[in-house]
Order: structure tokens, then sequence, then C-alpha cells
């Protein structure tokens, strides 16, 4: 079944991750290569199971982003509208964990922030279904910025489904917490379907979060129709603001939980799109418990392997 398409906007970057135990980047001498960003994540997961995504972003016209493309390309990804900047570099990220848990980062930015409003086809946002914003470099500066906004504002005026996740990174906003609040609620107040983390819920709402209804609900007067809070093994909050209830999740050992939110994302999106109009659902909180659940799922598949595309699991296994 072909469904209908789902463009997912952001940024593709490359991730370089410090393979060194324990080493920060001072000390750190092996790295290993990997295509990143969350959008990216989203559009491989809802290709996995066959749906039609569609990335939208800018890359180098480097060997960089050329393996970026390939990459995407080789996950059913449509890779139309992806940039090729010749004028600047790949967007890369270089990262090192210790056994503590604490990250050594630092972010070289490049070409994923200078796309602009004259960089996307209109005619993709008018023949897509969904539209999916879901960065964490994207709100940082324009014209990105500027463009990200002005497109979801767009889309929500032509009641296209929009989906939004702040993918809130602490590197990349120290000491600009209080300007990416204010931008994420520009973002959740032009949204059908929002999803967050506890911690980004406490953030955005300035609330404890012992009451999950109470800090939901803020973003629900927001305008978010749906949202959906992510609390790990836990499972998943959900609420559509009339309704509401935590869905579990399944037990795992989790390996590596990279990538996890964003095949969420990605398999709440494709049981969307199934639907002949997204929007229906909304209202619906059985269906939305249902997707929930089969969303918890893949998010746990997702943890217990190494790398955010290799761990996909395959479509019978999730959906029959």
């Amino acid at each position: 079944m072909m469904t209908k398409p789902i463009l997912c906007i952001g940024e593709l970057l490359i991730d370089f991750f410090c393979t060194d135990i324990n080493s920060s980047l001072i000390e750190g001498e092996a790295f290993e290569k990997r295509a990143g960003g969350a959008p990216a994540n989203v559009c491989a997961t809802i290709a996995n199971f066959g749906g039609k995504a569609i990335f939208s972003g800018k890359v180098g016209a480097d060997p960089f982003g050329r393996f970026l493309k390939l990459t995407l390309d080789r996950q059913g990804v449509d890779t139309t509208h992806l940039k090729l900047d010749g004028d600047c570099p790949t967007t890369l990220a270089f990262v090192s964990l210790k056994e503590d848990g604490q990250r050594d980062f630092i972010f070289n930015r490049g070409a994923d922030g200078r796309m602009t409003h004259a960089d996307l086809d209109q005619n993709v946002i008018e023949q897509s279904s969904i539209l999916h914003f879901g960065s964490a470099t994207a709100l940082l500066d324009a014209p990105f910025q500027t463009m990200y906004l002005e497109t979801m504002w767009e889309a929500n005026q032509a009641n296209k489904f929009v989906s939004f996740d702040p993918n809130y990174r602490l590197d990349l906003w120290k000491r600009r917490e209080v300007e990416f609040i204010g931008l994420a609620q520009k973002c959740i107040a032009m949204s059908d379907f929002v999803k967050v983390s506890d911690e980004e819920l406490e953030l955005i709402t300035g609330t404890g979060i012992k009451d999950l209804a109470e800090a939901t609900q803020k973003l629900h007067q927001l305008g978010a129709k749906v949202v959906a809070v992510t609390l790990g093994k836990q499972g998943t909050y959900i609420s559509n603001g009339l309704e509401s209830g935590i869905v579990e999740s399944i037990p795992i050992k989790a390996i590596d939980t990279t990538g996890a939110g964003d095949a969420f994302v990605g398999a709440m999106l494709y049981q969307f799109v199934l639907k002949d109009n997204p929007h229906d659902v909304l209202s619906d909180m059985n269906t939305l418990k249902r997707f929930t659940d089969k969303s918890n799922q893949v998010a746990a598949h997702v943890c217990t392997k190494y790398g955010a595309f290799e761990a996909l699991p395959a479509k019978n296994v999730i959906f029959g």
C-alpha cells in the first residue's frame, strides 16, 4: 500500500563518535562516522515500514554530504529535495561519552543552517499529507530558523497535519534556554501532534513533572492537539486535551538509545498517514493509544542494537 507523502524538514549532518572508551575529545583519537539528524531518523523509520518519506534540508556538496544523501537513498527516503550547497561544508558534530554519562561535544555548523524558504519546493508541501518539524538545529539561527517558522505557519494555514518534536540539546542552547522556550512554544502553537521528552516538557512549561496532566495541559493551551510525552522504560503519556493515559513500553535490555525518540515519531506518523484524514484521529483516544503502543515497540527495538537505522525492526514484527 503506497501512502501519501510525509515531508520531514530539518538537519542532516555527520556525527563523529569517539570510540576510545572514557576519553574526552582532547584525548580521543579514534572516531566513527555516522549519519545524524533527527528528521532523517524519522524519515528512515517511515520508509522502513513502506511509507513515502521525503527529506528536505541542506548539506555541503562535499564527500560528507554525498555520503548522507547515499545513506538516505539506501533507506528508501526520497532525497529529491535535499540541497547540496557548493559554498558551505556539511555540518559536523564530534561527541565522546564518558563512563559517568557526561558528553564532550563540539558542533561545527555548516550547510544545514543556510537553508532558506527559496530552497523548499512549495509543490512538495501541497502534495504532502503530513509535515514534520523535528530539529535540534533548525531553530538556532536565521536563515534556517526563519524558513522553519514560516513553513510551519504556511502548513498550518493550509490545514496540513503538522508534527513537531523540539529535540532540545543542552550543548547547543547553553545560555539561550529562554530563547529556545519561546521558539518551541511558537512551534507548539501551530502543531497537531507534539512529541516531547519528560525533560523537555518540564523545560518548556516551566513546571515540575510530578503532575504530567497539568504540565501537558499547558501545551494544549498553547495549541497542541495531541501531546506524546516519552518516559523511557515507563512508556509514553498520550493526551488529546480531553482524555489521557500512559501506554506502557515493552521490557528490553537497552544497549543504545540513539534515535529511539525519532523512531517513535516516525512510527506514529506512519500510522497517522494510513488514515484518509490524519486529523480525524486526534479526538479518538483508543486509536491514539493503539498507535502509541506500536510506536513504543518500535522505539524499544531501536534501543536493543547500535545505530538508529540498523536497529529498526521489520514491518511484520510490529504491524503483522
